[in-house]
C-alpha cells in the first residue's frame, strides 16, 4: 500500500500554473542559496574569529571551541525541523520559510556585530552558541518548508525538475562562501581578517536573507496547503503521531535519508583531505578539484530532476545506492596525488549524490500526506542526518588517523545497502497526486 493512502484521505491538488511555479522556485531557492552560505561561512572564517571569542592563549583550543559551537548548531537541525514543520502544517508552507529566513537573518547580524571576549567576557561565547543554535533551528526548518514549497508548487508531471533546484541552490551558497572567502583572503591581510575581516561575510549574509524574505512574502501559497486549508482538514500533529500513523512512510523516509546522510560529507570534506595525507596531492589540487566536483554536481540538479520525471524516481535511486555498494571501496583507494585523479574520484561520488539529491524533495513529498508532510519530513530527515551526517566527520578523522579509513569505507556501504533495500521496495511515484 502506498504510504499516501495511509489514514489521510486523498484529495486532488490543482496542478500550478507556470509563472506561479517559477516564482516559487525563485523564492524557496534563495532562502537555500543564503542559508548554505551562511552556514559554510562560519567554518570558513572560523580560523581568524576563533581568538575573538575563546581565549587566546591556546590558538588550537580556540579553534577546537569555535568548532564545538558549530556542532551545538548542527544538533540544533532536528529540534528546527519538527517546529518549523509543524509550523508550516499548521499555518502554511510560505510564512514557514518567512520564519526560517527570519531567523537566519537575525543570526547573521548579530554575528557581525558580536563584542568579543576580550570586550564583554564569558558572554561572547555564550551568545555566539546561541545564534549558532539559532541558525541551526533555521537550517533544519528551511529544509522542511522548502522541500515541501518547491515540490508542492510544481507541476506533477514536473515536480523532479523543480525540486532539483533545492539543491542546486544549496550548491550555489557553498560555492559563493567559498569564493568570498578567497577573495577575501586576497583584499584583506590576515590581522585585518582577524580584526574585522571576518564580520564582513556574516553581515552580507544577514542582508541577503533580507533580500530573500522580500521575495519570499510576494508569493503565493502552495495549492497542496490551500486545498487543505479549505476542505478544514488542518490538524496538530506531532513527530510521535506521524510516526505511529504513518510507520511506513516515516520508515521509507529514514531508508532514503541514510546514504544521502553520509555521502555529502565524505565526498565534500573527506575525499579532499584524505588526498592530501593518504595520496600526497597538495591542498591547492585537492581543493581545487573538489570546487569543480561541486560545480558540475549544481550543474547536474536540473538534468537528473527532468530524468525522474521520465523514467521514474526509483531507477535513479537504485543505481545512486548501487553504484556506492559496488564500487565506492575501489574507486576511494585508487586516488592519486594529481588533478584529474581527484576529479574522477569526486565526480564519481558528486554526480551518484547529485542522482539523489535532485529527486529527494520530489520523493520525500511524495511519501507523506499534505496534513502531516512538514512534520513529517521535518522531523525524520534532520533526525537522520544529525545523527549520521553529524558523526561522519568525526569519524571519518578517527578512521583516517588510525589508518582504518577502509572501516568506515565499509560502514557507509552498510549505508548504501540499507538505503538500496528501500529503493527496490518502495512504489514509484514520479507523477503522482499529492494526497
Amino acid at each position: 500500500m502506498n504510504a499516501q493512502s495511509e489514514t489521510a484521505p486523498t484529495m486532488s491538488v490543482p496542478a500550478a500554473t507556470g509563472s506561479r511555479t517559477t516564482r516559487s522556485i525563485i523564492a524557496g531557492t534563495v532562502g537555500n542559496a543564503v542559508e548554505s552560505f551562511d552556514w559554510m561561512i562560519y567554518t570558513t572564517f572560523a580560523i581568524y574569529f576563533a581568538k575573538q571569542f575563546f581565549p587566546a592563549e591556546n590558538p588550537t583550543a580556540a579553534l577546537l571551541s569555535a568548532f564545538a559551537v558549530f556542532a551545538i548548531g548542527f544538533a540544533a537541525r532536528p529540534l528546527g525541523g519538527w517546529l518549523l514543520g509543524a509550523f508550516a502544517d499548521r499555518v502554511g508552507r510560505r510564512r514557514g520559510l518567512m520564519l526560517a529566513i527570519m531567523a537566519m537573518a537575525c543570526s547573521s547580524f548579530v554575528i557581525a556585530v558580536l563584542p568579543t571576549y576580550a570586550t564583554i567576557g564569558l558572554a561572547a561565547p555564550l551568545l555566539m552558541a546561541l545564534m549558532r543554535v539559532l541558525q541551526g533551528l533555521s537550517v533544519g526548518g528551511e529544509y522542511a518548508t522548502a522541500t515541501l514549497f518547491l515540490a508542492e508548487s510544481a507541476p506533477r508531471n514536473k515536480r523532479g525538475f523543480y525540486s532539483s533546484f533545492q539543491f542546486l541552490s544549496v550548491a550555489a551558497g557553498i560555492l559563493a562562501a567559498s569564493a568570498f572567502a578567497l577573495i577575501m583572503t586576497h583584499v584583506l591581510t590576515k590581522a585585518e581578517l582577524e580584526a574585522w575581516g571576518w564580520r564582513i561575510p556574516f553581515a552580507l549574509g544577514g542582508f541577503s536573507s533580507l533580500i530573500g524574505l522580500w521575495m519570499r512574502r510576494r508569493v503565493e501559497e502552495t495549492p497542496a496547503f490551500e486545498k487543505l486549508r479549505s476542505a478544514g482538514a488542518i490538524r496538530k500533529r506531532s513527530p510521535w503521531w506521524c510516526w505511529t500513523h504513518h510507520p511506513k512512510a516515516t520508515l521509507r523516509l529514514v531508508g532514503v535519508t541514510v546514504l544521502g546522510a553520509f555521502s555529502f560529507y565524505l565526498f565534500v570534506s573527506f575525499i579532499p583531505v584524505y588526498a592530501i595525507h593518504q595520496a600526497g596531492a597538495e591542498p591547492s589540487t585537492a581543493f581545487a578539484a573538489s570546487t569543480a566536483s561541486i560545480a558540475l554536481f549544481m550543474i547536474s540538479q536540473p538534468l537528473f530532476g527532468a530524468l525522474s520525471d521520465r523514467i521514474g524516481r526509483r531507477p535513479q535511486l537504485i543505481v545512486f545506492a548501487l553504484g556506492y555498494v559496488l564500487f565506492l571501496y575501489p574507486v576511494i583507494k585508487s586516488i592519486g596525488p594529481g588533478f584529474t585523479s581527484i576529479l574522477l574520484v569526486q565526480m564519481f561520488g558528486m554526480l551518484l549524490y547529485g542522482l539523489y539529491t535532485a529527486i529527494a524533495p520530489a520523493v520525500m513529498v511524495e511519501l507523506f500526506p499534505t496534513e502531516v508532510r512538514g512534520v513529517g519530513i521535518g522531523s525524520t530527515y534532520n533526525l537522520v542526518v544529525a545523527l549520521l551526517g553529524g558523526t561522519t566527520p568525526y569519524l571519518m578523522t578517527a578512521a583516517s588517523a588510525h589508518q582504518r579509513t577502509g572501516w568506515f569505507i565499509a560502514y557507509v556501504c552498510a549505508g548504501a545497502l540499507v538505503s538500496l533495500i528501500t529503493f527496490v521496495l518502495m512504489p514509484e511515484t514520479a507523477g503522482s497526486e499529492l494526497s
